[in-house]
């Protein structure tokens, strides 16, 4: 399946295959680490990597809102991956991609990266706000950092789980990991690493691959 719907702290949310979750009571979008840019920067510093992948990440953005209901776009911080980002040809695709959705509220929490990129470009028309961003019953972060009063979605770690095949066949993906202080999104972004993440009692993780998505048992 493409999408999982869960409860946590009371509100129906869907998990999606494509690294993103929808939160249709606030007709929300929410995505973490986009790191538009990153392989710009990495050009900038004479380092052979693929190019388009910041187009191929705003494709997939074109197509979730293309197919879920959404006044708001969240992202939990790292928008832009570095000041070498801001090339004039990855800031005309953004803004020709903001046209394309003029009437959508985004919100950026601001990130670690984007304290260091710096904020997106006015004519982009993105409200940043530090962290946490309380949108109630959630508190919104980039850093997995608990709350005192409200259950925390956050990203920056770019969750992965390593499955095990018979023999030494192994994979690696990008998965949610949902827990009862902190919830987890996986990285959005093409051009992102991954930090491994073990199930934990109390904690559910959820495998996104393949266009599918669903749980590992605790």
């Amino acid at each position: 399946m493409d999408e999982l719907l869960i409860e946590h702290a009371g509100e129906p949310l869907w998990l999606l295959a494509d690294k993103a979750l929808y939160w249709p009571a606030r007709q929300a979008l929410l995505v973490a680490d986009l790191h538009i840019g990153k392989a710009a920067s990495y050009r900038a510093l004479h380092q052979p990597v693929p190019s388009g992948t910041s187009e191929a990440t705003l494709a997939r953005l074109d197509a979730l809102l293309a197919r879920y209901t959404c006044s708001m776009l969240i992202v939990l911080g790292d928008f832009l991956h570095a000041r070498h980002a801001r090339t004039p040809t990855t800031l005309a695709k953004l803004a020709a991609w903001r046209e394309r959705h003029a009437d959508l509220q985004i919100i950026l929490i601001r990130g670690n990266h984007d304290r260091h990129a710096g904020d997106p470009p006015a004519q982009l028309n993105i409200t940043v706000h530090e962290e946490p961003w309380l949108l109630e019953p959630f508190a919104l972060r980039h850093d997995p950092e608990a709350h005192p009063t409200h259950p925390v979605l956050a990203g920056h770690v770019h969750p992965a789980f390593v499955l095990h095949g018979r023999g030494r066949q192994r994979v690696r993906l990008p998965c949610f990991v949902v827990g009862p202080q902190v919830t987890l999104l996986p990285a959005f972004g093409e051009f992102t690493g991954g930090w491994n993440v073990v199930s934990r009692p109390g904690t559910r993780l959820y495998l996104t691959g393949a266009g599918q998505v669903w749980p590992i048992p605790e």
